[in-house]
């Protein structure tokens, strides 16, 4: 590790009440539940006409300054990662500060340091990843006598009857930053990136938005533009890509470094995506060290009848993907000799120990989130301490991976330990609270609420937290505040 300890303290959580559960869903769009539960989840939360991703991060960041009893004048640096804002001038880390200020004066607090650093990081779903490195990097540096907070907070949506529909999700993350963390430490040094554009993987063109009518609630529909097959390909390559860079750090065996580690948490769309592009990572450990490792793959070889020559061949090349699908060739497999060798592998005992047994921290709970974006990954590292904590796993100075992706492409992968003593930073978790008061839609409420239609019978349930007041929609020459969203604290 470094020689300055730097890294996470604490996590605060927070989704909005309005829960879709996959199973009533399956039943409304004739879906098999089997088959969704086991790929997708079990449920996933949607923002209500109050609420947006400045909202929520604002919520997350209020609780955490609370639950970490946070001296807010020493905070250096607040960052908001996220691809759902609504402005695309002002950073949703300066909206966030506004409403946190707001917050803590009513509880009779100072607020947050004028001279804060508030930056805004996107890319797809690694925004929040982007905001923690760049924190590590304050604390590390010019900020060494302050605190960081970094909040991701998304919102995503897909058009009804689409594959992504029954992975959408709503929810903020908030993480305290600083020097001689309480929970988990971060070599920057052993960190590794990668990224490559990929054309039509997963867009938000704002051509989307050309000729919508205003929706009831006032927010424009965020339906993204994505090739599903072609996406998993890009995660897959774009996963392995950063591993390759991160190994490139590293001295020894591949196979024995994912063997030891007490647990991997990726970037989460769905329940299977991060345990299919973790296998592939191990099967590429093996490519990458030979020996007995080259034995073992050569058997999984031999059951897909692939050569093993070939399949090393193709491990050695990376596919520009992107270029192909500019020519008009989705590729549905980054490395289809490789994918043959998943099957087999799914039968081995190293299957049951290095893949799934890594991801398995936390993996319950998280059933439950949907798909959060750029806070899927950062959630699910704190379900997992959490888990942790509460079942009794010792993890003093285990070492984690956190792999994180972002459409487009990009990845970062992060070397992680916990730290002595991480249970008392771990208890001060509020996922219980944070999933609390579950208002499960039927099937009329959820196509309005999806659709931005006005849902006459919506349930509300008295929450404390900040909220959309109004929406302005003033144009006039003398004064303008068309589209500005106000807000307030309940």
């Amino acid at each position: 590790m470094s020689d300055v300890a730097v890294g996470i303290s604490g996590f605060s959580v927070f989704v909005p009440p309005y829960r879709v559960r996959l199973e009533d869903w399956c039943q409304w769009t004739d879906n098999s539940w089997d088959k969704t539960s086991a790929v997708i989840g079990n449920s996933f939360r949607m923002v209500g006409p109050d609420n947006n991703i400045y909202t929520m991060a604002a919520n997350a960041t209020l609780q955490l300054i609370d639950d970490y009893d946070i001296d807010p004048q020493r905070v250096g640096y607040l960052a908001v990662g996220t691809e759902s804002g609504s402005d695309n001038a002002t950073s949703a880390a300066v909206v966030v500060r506004g409403l946190v200020d707001h917050g803590l004066l009513e509880r009779g607090k100072p607020p947050l340091a004028r001279d804060i650093e508030a930056p805004e990081f996107k890319q797809a779903c690694l925004g929040g990843m982007y905001g923690l490195k760049g924190a590590l990097r304050y604390v590390t540096t010019d900020g060494s006598d302050r605190v960081a907070i970094v909040a991701a907070a998304d919102i995503a949506e897909y058009s009804r009857g689409s594959s992504g529909e029954p992975t959408q999700g709503a929810g903020a993350v908030a993480m305290l930053v600083e020097r001689e963390p309480q929970m988990l430490t971060i070599d920057l040094t052993a960190s590794a990136s990668a990224s490559r554009y990929r054309a039509l993987d997963f867009r938000k063109p704002f051509l989307r938005y050309c000729g919508q009518t205003p929706s009831y609630d006032g927010r424009p529909r965020d339906f993204p533009v994505f090739n599903g097959k072609y996406s998993t390909a890009c995660y897959i390559d774009e996963t392995l890509s950063s591993l390759s860079a991160f190994f490139d750090k590293r001295e020894g065996s591949h196979v024995d470094y994912l063997r030891q580690l007490s647990g991997t948490f990726m970037h989460r769309p769905y329940n299977r995506m991060p345990i299919s592009a973790w296998a592939f990572a191990y099967l590429f450990a093996l490519g990458a060290d030979g020996g007995q490792a080259h034995e073992e793959l050569a058997e999984y070889c031999a059951t897909a009848e692939v050569e093993l020559s070939e399949v090393l061949d193709e491990m050695q090349i990376s596919p520009d993907l992107g270029a192909r699908a500019l020519q008009g060739e989705l590729a549905d497999q980054a490395y289809p000799l490789t994918a043959q060798l998943i099957k087999p592998l799914r039968k081995s005992p190293a299957y049951a120990e290095v893949v799934e047994g890594k991801l398995k921290l936390g993996s319950t709970v998280m059933m439950e989130f949907g798909n959060l974006y750029s806070a899927a990954l950062p959630v699910w590292v704190a379900a997992g301490i959490q888990e942790a904590a509460r079942t009794g796993i010792d993890l003093t100075s285990a070492d984690f991976l956190m792999i994180g992706y972002g459409s487009g492409d990009a990845s970062e992968v992060m070397a992680v330990r916990a730290t002595d003593g991480w249970q008392q930073a771990a208890e001060k978790i509020n996922l219980d609270s944070a999933l609390e008061g579950a208002i499960d839609l039927d099937e009329a409420q959820y196509a309005a609420l999806h659709d931005g239609d006005e849902v006459l019978d919506l349930p509300v349930i008295p929450r404390s937290g900040f909220v959309i007041d109004r929406i302005g929609d003033q144009d006039d020459a003398d004064f303008q505040d068309y589209g500005i969203e106000y807000y307030r604290h309940v």
